[in-house]
């Protein structure tokens, strides 16, 4: 089997590994205790769940759109 078989070369699955990576940390970023009927929360509005997690999260989802629709550049063989 020829590397020239594979859609991907090892670039792009880094970039897609980093990619999701930065999505997880998006997530992650948005995480926090909830509120409740008997308890309020005011955390729930913090500026970084609501404004910087889905920054992050979309920054993470652009980066892996890029990695798949990167073209891995093609090395002339000389054998």
């Amino acid at each position: 089997m020829n590397k020239r078989d594979f859609a991907f070369d090892k670039v792009n699955y880094i970039l897609l590994a980093v990619g999701m990576v930065i999505v997880v940390i998006g997530f992650l970023l948005m995480t926090g205790p909830g509120s409740s009927n008997t308890v309020y929360e005011p955390d729930i509005f913090s500026a970084r769940r609501i404004k910087v997690a889905p920054v992050v999260c979309l920054f993470g989802f652009v980066s892996m759109i890029y990695a798949v629709m990167r073209k891995p550049k093609d090395k002339e063989n000389k054998d």
